[in-house]
């Protein structure tokens, strides 16, 4: 069994894999290789746009709408 990630000249690579892994050292293979866990790692996801929260924003929407108080008129003042 070899690593088969793909090499430059396009050949699948023909090193063998590290203990426990599927690729070889220099193609990920190596301990400490791979991208941090969460928010460090450039592919999280926030959740902003799942189906839940779009939905909670429909329903925000779809609320009716509180009055809005009288405007506050403070009273002229009167001269003496």
């Amino acid at each position: 069994m070899f690593c088969g990630a793909k090499t430059r000249s396009g050949a699948p690579c023909r090193r063998y894999p590290v203990a426990g892994k599927r690729r070889c050292r220099l193609h990920g293979g190596a301990p400490g290789s791979g991208a941090p866990p969460g928010e460090r790692n450039g592919n999280y996801r926030h959740g902003g746009y799942s189906a839940e929260k779009i939905a909670e924003r429909i329903r925000e929407l779809n609320t009716p709408w509180k009055p809005l108080p009288p405007p506050y008129r403070p009273r002229p003042v009167e001269e003496e």
